[in-house]
């Protein structure tokens, strides 16, 4: 459906992205730490079905994997601060020429980047975060404007819900404008081929996964579209 677009960075530097989607609201899509794969691209697809504009950056720079780690490899090796004040806002940035609002969402390792675009990107109209979050200190609740929409897992062995607790307590404090939902599953529960992976940590649940883009699609309609 998509295609391979360059853009430029706040600082001039230029990034390619998976860019899908005619007109609407624009949607920034992250990865998880495998990179921007088959899987990430389709979640762009649904976006872009739901009438977005929906677009992939290319955090890893090309490099995407199968095996756990070498996808662990792959995220240490990304600087975190510079992807979410960079290459996610130049991604918002480049939405903006033509969408007049943009969301971000990212799943695991994108989850926690949105949570990072949230304090570090102001032109971000919205947030939706699934089961991923940073170290908390890197969460200046102060600068989130935007509102944010949360899924978490239950029995997540990567992100433990007593972090989400931790985290829901400094929007609290900074009356942040956010929704946040906990389901009865494992890590990646959204992730149509988390199975393939073979580890215990990752289940897709097709039933909760079902319930969170409902909710994550009227979020974006509010949010958005009006």
């Amino acid at each position: 459906m998509g295609k391979t677009v360059e853009f430029k960075r706040p600082d001039g530097k230029s990034v390619n992205g998976y860019l899908t989607g005619d007109k609407g609201p624009g949607m920034v899509v992250i990865q998880e730490w495998w990179g921007m794969n088959d899987q990430i691209r389709g979640v762009a697809d649904r976006l872009a079905k739901a009438g977005y504009r929906a677009l992939v950056p290319d955090l890893y720079r090309g490099k995407s994997t199968l095996e756990a780690k070498e996808a662990e490899h792959l995220m240490k090796g990304l600087n975190f601060g510079d992807a979410a004040g960079q290459d996610i806002r130049g991604a918002v940035q480049f939405l903006k020429q033509d969408s007049a609002k943009v969301g971000v969402t990212g799943f695991c390792m994108g989850g926690a980047l949105t949570l990072l675009s949230a304090v570090n990107v102001p032109e971000a109209d919205s947030g939706v975060v699934w089961y991923g979050f940073p170290p908390l200190e890197y969460v200046d609740a102060s600068k989130i404007k935007a509102p944010l929409l949360g899924h978490w897992a239950l029995h997540d062995q990567a992100f433990a819900i007593s972090g989400v607790d931790e985290l829901e307590k400094k929007l609290k404090a900074a009356n942040v404008k956010y929704e946040f939902h906990r389901y009865d599953a494992k890590h990646a529960f959204a992730n149509e081929i988390a199975d393939t992976k073979k580890l215990d940590m990752l289940k897709y649940d097709p039933k909760a996964a079902e319930q969170a883009w409902k909710r994550t699609m009227e979020f974006l309609d509010r949010n958005l579209k009006k």
